[in-house]
């Protein structure tokens, strides 16, 4: 009960890392929020791990501000685990969408400059709290075609140092984890097609020789917002098999 008595947020908690992430959480005897744009997936989840489901689109202003409100309304937050994010599907990085480029960095930065403008004050004010951030090994060792899904979780793993750097004081620790692809519903979308071969190919890539699951994230995610890691901050862990060595 790593976690017992304390309240986090899990965006993107619907389904895949951020459902094996809020998961683990409950387990570990914290209360959960388990927050996703798909309200029946978050209300899926929080119903079997006995949390409560809200729907937010982290990407804008509006919807993010309605999600602080419901949660301080109902008391202290401990933990904020951003984990939402989206990609584009694989192409010359010249050819993808304007559209496509403006969706990926709305879900995948914008979204923690939002969530910590709407949360940050609050943890501020009672001198403790932890962030992680959901990046990923393309912000480390990218694969080509992905340019900009790549380039959107490289920016996430900075914002986490910097947020780390400057909160520290205020007794805030910001931690980023780096799965390498995982058996979720963006799988596909980082493939281009889900055929045996593609996968075979992706996998090749791995050392250990399988992709990350939703539970691998989650038993890192509750190391990195337990206590246990009370002098761990500004680190993007690698939970990737060995993807990036």
């Amino acid at each position: 009960m790593r976690l017992a008595g304390k309240t986090a947020i899990v965006t993107g908690g619907g389904s895949g890392f951020g459902a094996g992430i809020a998961r683990k959480f409950a387990a570990e005897g914290a209360q959960v929020f388990v927050v996703d744009i798909n309200l029946e997936g978050a209300a899926a989840i929080a119903h079997e791990i006995g949390g409560m489901a809200i729907e937010c689109d982290v990407s804008s202003a509006e919807s993010v501000s309605n999600l602080a409100e419901q949660v301080l309304s109902k008391g202290l937050l401990d933990i904020l685990v951003n984990n939402a994010g989206i990609t584009h599907l694989p192409g010359p990085l010249e050819d993808i969408s304007e559209e496509d480029f403006d969706r990926v960095t709305k879900v995948n930065m914008k979204s923690v400059y939002l969530t910590a403008r709407a949360f940050v004050p609050h943890f501020k004010d009672r001198r403790t709290g932890a962030i992680l951030n959901v990046a990923s090994t393309a912000g480390v060792s990218p694969r080509p075609r992905l340019n900009w899904y790549n380039a959107s979780k490289g920016w996430m793993i900075t914002a986490t140092k910097t947020m780390a750097v400057e909160l520290a004081p205020d007794g805030i620790r910001v931690n980023a984890i780096n799965p390498v692809a995982g058996d979720t519903p963006l799988l596909k979308s980082f493939m281009g097609e889900d055929t045996p071969e593609m996968r075979a190919k992706f996998l090749s890539t791995i050392p250990m020789g399988r992709f990350s699951t939703p539970e691998d994230m989650g038993n890192a995610a509750c190391f990195l917002c337990s206590d246990e890691a009370s002098m761990i901050t500004g680190v993007a862990m690698e939970v990737d098999g060995g993807r990036c060595i």
